[in-house]
């Protein structure tokens, strides 16, 4: 027999217990596109503590929804090694092109990352950002629906090692931190300089160029890179944001091995 408040009774318990356990964490990834996913499913399988924090309540970014709402992706050659990791079958459209399904891509990289040990909190945004020594060492959440009916209601805090800003065009972590912390970014004018029209073949190439530390503890991976350094957008091709995530993880893993 059934009953309701044990069912409610088992929701909260295990949601608190899920957050008490996830506090302190090697690195924090703000934004659950696909650069996110893959940056939490490498430092996960890693073995390190790491959480995604996603504001709305699907994960997957942009990704479900292909281009203009068809729901293929298009994969380079030097990314999909990449899907084939995760088990995402694709199927070659002429050389170096390959498409995926986009629904099945998305589901399967939350699946795998979650599988990996990636922690994921939906509908939580984050709004401001610890800062000591000119450095982010954590971060501030809050619940989505609070931020979304303009509700007074103060929030919580997460202590990271590292953040992972891979909140896409919006660029948000970053955002946050040009416009409250007294510090410069590590761009040109220490500001986020902005994304640029489409340009698929520069973008993709600078999405990973552009994965890197972009204020002190914080990196950028996916769209967020080139919006915060001054680059072009891609489009619905996803092997920059796959390589992104990929080289965001090896990054942050470096400097907590590093650290021991």
């Amino acid at each position: 027999m059934l009953d309701e408040i044990t069912i409610t009774r088992a929701i909260i318990d295990r949601y608190f217990e899920k957050l008490n356990r996830n506090l302190e964490l090697d690195a924090a990834i703000v934004g659950g596109g696909p650069s996110g996913l893959i940056a939490g499913y490498k430092l996960a399988k890693a073995g390190y503590r790491v959480a995604m924090f996603e504001r709305k309540l699907s994960i997957g970014g942009g990704m479900w929804g292909g281009g203009m709402m068809m729901n293929e992706i298009v994969v380079q050659e030097e990314a999909k090694r990449i899907l084939d990791e995760v088990q995402v079958p694709t199927r070659e459209f002429q050389p170096g092109y390959y498409t995926a399904d986009s629904v099945l891509c998305t589901s399967t990289l939350c699946s795998q990352a979650a599988k990996a040990g990636l922690t994921i909190f939906n509908l939580v945004s984050v709004e401001d950002v610890m800062v000591r020594e000119q450095r982010v060492v954590g971060l501030v959440i809050n619940w989505t629906a609070v931020e979304m009916a303009g509700l007074h209601v103060d929030p919580l805090t997460i202590r990271a090692k590292y953040t992972i800003d891979a909140t896409g065009h919006a660029a948000e972590v970053m955002h946050v931190i040009a416009r409250k912390v007294d510090a410069k970014l590590f761009t040109d004018d220490g500001k986020v300089a902005g994304e640029r029209s489409l340009w698929a073949e520069v973008a993709e190439t600078n999405t990973v160029n552009n994965t890197r530390e972009a204020f002190g503890g914080v990196f950028t991976a996916g769209m967020c890179c080139n919006a915060t350094f001054g680059s072009y957008r891609m489009g619905p091709v996803f092997g920059g944001m796959l390589l992104s995530g990929e080289k965001a993880a090896q990054l942050v893993a470096e400097r907590l091995q590093a650290e021991k």
